[in-house]
């Protein structure tokens, strides 16, 4: 059994066969495999986006096996000069890996990341939303954030001009999905005579076509939110653009 503590790429020309939920198999070509710490195995192409040609999650397990293990049968492929079998540890699935000619072998120690620090998520867009209300219209005022339901929280409870009560679904992305989610809220909500009756209101940096129509199909308002503006970053300068 091979064991990692670092960041192990190899260059090379190679093939791969993955077995068990699924078959799926990549003729030989030359790749890069990525050996995390975790030993998680991915591998990649020069061409395609950040996502894997094929991949074994961890929990997995790395062998090195001699390369007259693997089945041969009706193979065209040169003879390898190395074999990866990565067996996942829950299940039965096994990518292996056949490597004909290695270019790099290299093994680095990446140290601890402190990780990824997002700006403008979901969190952040209700920070500010909360903090500036009178965005669904003047007069309102904060209940809530993350007021309670028996189906979950709904991310911003405020009261209008009027005194009714508006129940905000904040997405960065406002699909399908969120206006269902609003809509299971809004129903639960309108239940309690204390606070009946509840409107809706669908908060995102964007909203779909689709989303929008069906918002506006059950009485929802839809409100663009302004990430740059919200936080103040926007200089209020006039722009050709």
């Amino acid at each position: 059994m091979l064991q990692w503590d670092a960041v192990h790429i190899i260059v090379a020309d190679c093939s791969a066969q993955y077995s068990g939920r699924l078959q799926a198999s990549l003729p030989s070509a030359r790749r890069v495999l990525l050996i995390k710490a975790d030993q998680s195995v991915l591998i990649f192409s020069e061409l395609g986006s950040y996502k894997p040609l094929n991949w074994m999650a961890a929990p997995c397990t790395i062998k090195e096996i001699a390369p007259d293990e693997t089945d041969r049968t009706d193979r065209t492929d040169p003879a390898p000069v190395r074999v990866l079998r990565v067996a996942a540890d829950k299940s039965d699935d096994i990518l292996e890996i056949e490597i004909y000619r290695i270019f790099s072998d290299e093994t680095f120690d990446l140290g601890i990341d402190p990780g990824l620090s997002k700006d403008g998520v979901e969190d952040h867009l209700q920070h500010y939303l909360a903090k500036q209300i009178e965005r669904i219209g003047s007069g309102a005022r904060l209940v809530s954030r993350e007021y309670p339901t028996p189906i979950g929280p709904v991310d911003i409870m405020a009261v209008d001009a009027e005194g009714n009560h508006v129940a905000i679904e904040i997405k960065r992305h406002g699909g399908i999905d969120g206006v269902e989610q609003l809509t299971r809220y809004c129903k639960l909500l309108n239940r309690d005579p204390l606070i009946s009756p509840v409107r809706g209101i669908f908060a995102a940096q964007t909203i779909t076509a689709q989303a929008r129509t069906l918002a506006q199909d059950r009485g929802f308002e839809c409100l663009i939110l302004d990430y740059e503006d919200m936080k103040g970053t926007d200089d209020g300068s006039l722009r050709l653009f």
